[in-house]
């Protein structure tokens, strides 16, 4: 069983940057495609961005270009780098891990999930 910990949320201005990290504990990601979801207040979660074991990424059109996700497995670590924030990307971010072949946008094809980190965007 893999644990998740998400960090590096937080409140920001419109335009600012962030990064999250997400690191894991009790098994290698190396073998997992990795996802980032959201959630905000009064709404379904959603996908954000997601990797494969080979690296090759998937991101939801309204963060094209502005969110990158990556990893580092010999750190056991998947990141997401969120440039130009606005409003609408206040949500709590959410890691996940699928082990098995394929990357997925759907919450309910990932097994693993983080305890989630807050980002709020102010205008």
């Amino acid at each position: 069983q893999v644990q998740l910990v998400e960090s590096g949320g937080g409140s920001v201005q419109a335009g600012d940057s962030l990064r999250l990290s997400c690191a894991a504990s009790g098994r290698s990601l190396s073998s997992g495609v990795m996802g980032w979801f959201r959630q905000a207040p009064g709404k379904e979660r959603t996908f954000v961005a997601a990797i494969s074991q080979a690296g090759n990424t998937v991101s939801a059109d309204s963060v094209k270009g502005r969110f990158t996700i990556s990893r580092d497995n010999l750190k056991n670590t998947v990141y997401l780098q969120m440039n130009s924030l606005n409003t609408g990307d206040t949500a709590i971010y959410y890691c996940a891990a699928r082990f098995g072949l394929g990357v997925r946008t759907v919450p309910g094809d990932y097994g693993s999930w983080g305890q989630g980190t807050q980002v709020t965007v102010s205008s």
